[in-house]
């Protein structure tokens, strides 16, 4: 095949706009939905994977292998918009997958474990607690039935948290409030840098026999506190509610085995976020 090209499906969302920054010049094939300005050429390829068909005929042979970013998020969504939808378009992006005889891979989410404690590896039964959880866990189970009943190898990828791409770095404006638990900590998540993710990306698009599922992140959690700090963004604490979630630590052993990654800190997160906004400006 040469220079192996990867088929992105919702290119045009955040962690899309990452990987196009990120990866080198060719790497990707861009898919969006129609809107106005965008047209095909320059790598992009628009179409709407619901409505019609993305002209296979012509990727046939250029293609190693399908990503699937295309989806609703809770920030993403629209009046009329249905979390429904990513099921939709995660089974399209295997019906492409198949079409095209490469493997799938599938963006889904943290969101699934719900509000578990513990290490959470890819063998811990979901629990989602929110419509977003629940949707990418429907996406996970019936996409893994489609690629079997296709023959197509399909990974969903359980996205810890994006710096910068995230509520705290991403949504931070002034005077930001963040939850403080009783034991003076805030909230602890799995993190990933973006730079990190799109590596990985594409790492595990061009790497055969994957899993079914599959943690993204950094080893270790960081405090949002401490990203706040870090990156030098003033933020008032609040006590946390009940049910707020204290932590979200993802079990990345599976995917440490094929691409070693170190520990994820607030100040080399903090780094690439703002590393990655510079090469924007720039």
């Amino acid at each position: 095949m040469g220079f192996a090209r990867i088929l992105v499906l919702g290119a045009s969302g955040r962690i899309g706009s990452i990987l196009r920054r990120c990866w080198p010049e060719g790497r990707g094939i861009w898919q969006a939905r129609p809107a106005p300005g965008r047209q095909d050429g320059a790598g992009w390829l628009i179409g709407d994977p619901l409505a019609e068909p993305l002209l296979l005929d012509r990727l046939r042979g250029e293609v190693a292998a399908v990503l699937g970013l295309a989806g609703m998020t809770p920030t993403s969504l629209r009046p009329g918009d249905d979390m429904a939808a990513n099921i939709d378009l995660g089974l399209a992006a295997v019906r492409i997958g198949a079409g095209l005889g490469v493997p799938v891979l599938l963006a889904s989410s943290a969101a699934v474990y719900g509000a578990q404690g513990g290490l959470l590896a890819e063998t811990t039964p979901p629990r989602p607690v929110s419509d977003y959880g629940r949707a990418k866990a429907a996406m996970e189970a019936r996409a893994a039935d489609l690629g079997r009943d296709l023959g197509v190898p399909v990974t969903s990828l359980r996205i810890g948290n994006i710096a910068g791409a995230d509520a705290i770095l991403g949504g931070w404006r002034p005077g930001f409030t963040l939850d403080r638990f009783a034991d003076g900590r805030t909230p602890r998540r799995s993190y990933i840098g973006p730079v990190t993710l799109a590596r990985v990306l594409e790492r595990l698009c061009l790497t055969p026999d994957l899993p079914g599922l599959l943690n993204i992140a950094a080893p270790g959690m960081v405090e949002m506190g401490a990203l706040l700090d870090a990156a030098g963004l003033a933020w008032v604490p609040r006590p946390a509610a009940d049910g707020a979630i204290a932590q979200v630590a993802l079990d990345v052993t599976g995917l440490c085995g094929r691409l070693p990654l170190v520990p994820a800190t607030a100040a080399s997160l903090v780094a690439e976020w703002r590393d990655l906004a510079q090469d924007r400006a720039g």
